[in-house]
Parts: structure tokens; C-alpha cells; sequence
């Protein structure tokens, strides 16, 4: 038997769970009515700016390591043996040719050209009594009062008279010539390194170095080329590798351009068995000095102009198998390209190949592209520069 309480409570849990369900059924009906439009309305695809490749002939180069040497590498050594007496520069200088590097001690040498000065003048006297004697013998041998052979003896003194004073005076120029060689001066203009020997030391004729001077203007810059490359040059080259004063361009391991320009003057004879390259050497003019031989730089050489498709070097994009673009098919669908670049060329990149001259490449709006999702494709152009802009 129901108690009087549980009947007091049923009108009022019934009335609770019909407000609750009608409730309910006002929630769904709002939650659907509030989704229908979410899932009619489909957000717009993303804006990128597209552009199919610039074409155009590029000058195409090949880039090499080279080093920078020396046009002349001098070793100063003394001529005749003798005491420094004193150094005229400083070390590292830029010396002009002919000037004045070292002194050698120079009293034994004047002493030297003093005795060969006097042996020049005791020869000029026998060569005079030689002469008067043949002068005074040659009448009285033609009047029969002197022999024949007494005149013949009086001739064959002469003779060797003059032959010594010819010896005395060659004597006298090797010595005048030991006196200027105590005077060491700079065979040509360059840079000289530091002295090797100081006042007060004893030199050796021939052996001991005083110092090293090297030419600067111009320099040289040798690299080596792979056989491939050679014949690559070779073949572009009009007159060949060897037969044409064939330009290049220089710059340092610093500096963004090739700004310096020189010419290619000698091809080694042969291949290095050992490496398979070739010694090339250009000629750079060097006038303000800047460049150092034993430091390196990168030289390129021109191998003429080829039909090149370019990019704006900001639309290439990198992932772990390489460089690739990203391009936009006719349905509006990202694709990427795999693409093998080259050199850049007033601010774009060349692509060698991966790329059609039709693709449409994305140069605006990549941070909104991804691989295989659809676009909204706007038609740009791509100038002379890096930069593109839509029409």
C-alpha cells in the first residue's frame, strides 16, 4: 500500500521529467539548426600567386677554387762574398725596381779596383815600349843590320803587350762590377718579405738568401680543372681553351661578386695522371695590391649562353630528397616539382631541369600551399629581379 508521501510526490516528479524532455528536444533542434550552416557553407581555398618560368639565354659558368700567386718570386741572394754592412728597408715594404736593399762591406772591393786600375796602367807602358821597339827594329832589319828574327822577337812582345793589358783591363771591369754587386738592389718592382740576415753577418756568393721579393701586379690564380670541365671549355671556346686569351672572372672567399677580371694565359702541357685535372693559370690584374698570393678565391669562366628557364630564388624549397618547386595543376591542385638548380641570374635561379617552360610555379603565397591540397591560383609575372607581382 502506497504511503500518503509517495503520493504527494508522483504529480511532481511527472511534471519535472515533461518539462525535461521538452527541454531536450528544444537543445537538439537548436544545436542542429546552429550546425546546418557549418556544414553547407565550405571555406574558399587559399590565394597564391602563380607563373610559369621565365625564359630567356643565360651566360652559363663554371666555378673553380683557385689560388692567388705571385707573377715573379725573386730569392735576393748576394753576388760576391762578403760582411752586411747595412739594410735599406723594412720588412714587408713595396719596393720600386733598382732600389737599394743592401749594403756589403765594400773596402776590400775598392782596394781590388785599386790594384787592377794600376795593372791596366803597368800594361799601357809595356805596350809602349813594345811598340817603340818594333818601330826602331823595322828600318834597321830592312837595311840588313838587324836579323829578321831579332825584329820577329820585337813583334811578338808587342802582341803580348797588347794582350795584357787587354787581361788588365777585362781585370779592371770584373773588379769595378764586384763593387757595384756589393750593392744588392731590387731586380723589380714588388713586396719584398722580411731579411733573413742582419748587419755584421757574413754572406756566401750565391748561397746565402737575403730575402724574398714577389711581383703583385699582376697576380696569377691557378686552378685545376676535372677533364670533363676541360673539354666542356675547351669545346665553347671559339679558338679553344689554349688558342684564345679566354676572359674570366675573381672574387675573394669574403665577397658576394665576381668583381675582378683577368684572362687565361697557359694550359699545362698535360693531365695529372694522379687526380685527372689540368693546370690552368689566368693572369688578374692586381693594382691595388689587395690580393695576397697563397690565399684562395673562386674564379668562373664563361662557357657562352644557353636557353635557361628561371625562378625567383625565394619559390625554391628544400625537403630531405632535395630542392623542388611547387606548381599548380589545371584542377587548382598543389604538385611539387622536384627540380636540379643552377647559378643565379639578376636574382633568379636558373633550373636545369625538373621544370616545364608551361608549369605553373607558385611566387606568392607559398606559406599557404601545401602539396596536394587545391588553390585559388592568381596569375602573376616574373621580371628581371627576385621579385614577383600578380597583373
Amino acid at each position: 500500500m502506497t504511503s500518503p508521501s509517495r503520493k504527494a510526490l508522483a504529480p511532481t516528479e511527472s511534471l519535472w521529467m515533461s518539462w525535461l524532455s521538452r527541454f531536450q528536444g528544444a537543445a537538439v533542434g537548436v544545436a542542429i539548426t546552429a550546425a546546418a550552416p557549418v556544414a553547407l557553407a565550405q571555406p574558399a581555398p587559399p590565394a597564391v600567386t602563380v607563373a610559369a618560368p621565365l625564359s630567356r639565354p643565360v651566360a652559363e659558368w663554371q666555378e673553380h677554387t683557385a689560388r692567388i700567386e705571385p707573377s715573379a718570386r725573386v730569392e735576393i741572394r748576394a753576388r760576391v762574398s762578403g760582411q752586411v754592412d747595412q739594410v735599406h728597408f723594412t720588412d714587408g715594404a713595396i719596393v720600386r725596381a733598382g732600389d737599394l736593399l743592401f749594403t756589403l762591406d765594400q773596402r776590400p772591393f775598392q782596394i781590388a779596383l785599386e790594384t787592377a786600375r794600376a795593372e791596366v796602367a803597368r800594361n799601357e807602358s809595356r805596350l809602349l815600349l813594345a811598340e817603340q821597339q818594333v818601330a826602331r827594329y823595322e828600318p834597321l832589319a830592312a837595311s840588313r843590320v838587324a836579323s829578321q828574327a831579332e825584329l820577329d822577337s820585337r813583334r811578338a812582345a808587342l802582341r803580348e803587350a797588347q794582350a795584357g793589358l787587354a787581361a788588365a783591363r777585362a781585370a779592371e771591369r770584373q773588379a769595378a762590377l764586384d763593387l757595384e754587386f756589393t750593392e744588392i738592389r731590387a731586380p723589380r718592382p714588388g713586396r719584398v718579405s722580411d731579411r733573413r740576415v742582419d748587419a755584421g753577418n757574413l754572406v756566401q756568393q750565391g748561397q746565402t738568401v737575403l730575402t724574398t721579393l714577389l711581383a703583385l701586379d699582376p697576380v696569377y690564380v691557378t686552378f685545376d680543372p676535372s677533364e670533363a670541365e676541360y673539354l666542356r671549355q675547351a669545346r665553347s671556346a671559339r679558338a679553344g681553351l689554349r688558342g684564345a686569351s679566354l676572359p674570366v672572372q675573381l672574387r675573394l672567399l669574403d665577397e658576394a661578386e665576381f668583381s675582378r677580371e683577368g684572362q687565361v694565359d697557359f694550359v699545362d702541357s698535360a693531365f695529372d695522371a694522379r687526380s685527372g685535372t689540368i693546370r690552368v693559370r689566368a693572369v688578374v690584374p692586381n693594382p691595388d695590391l689587395f690580393l695576397t698570393p697563397g690565399s684562395f678565391a673562386r674564379i668562373r669562366l664563361s662557357t657562352g649562353e644557353e636557353p635557361s628557364l628561371l625562378v625567383p630564388d625565394a619559390s625554391v624549397m628544400a625537403d630531405q630528397t632535395g630542392r623542388m618547386v611547387l606548381t599548380v595543376a589545371a584542377d587548382g591542385t598543389v604538385r611539387p616539382r622536384q627540380v636540379r638548380l643552377g647559378p643565379l641570374s639578376d636574382g633568379l635561379r636558373v633550373v636545369r631541369s625538373g621544370l616545364a617552360p608551361e608549369d605553373r610555379v607558385i611566387i606568392g603565397g607559398l606559406h599557404r600551399a601545401r602539396p596536394g591540397m587545391r588553390v585559388t591560383a592568381e596569375q602573376g609575372r616574373i621580371g628581371p629581379s627576385p621579385l614577383a607581382s600578380a597583373d
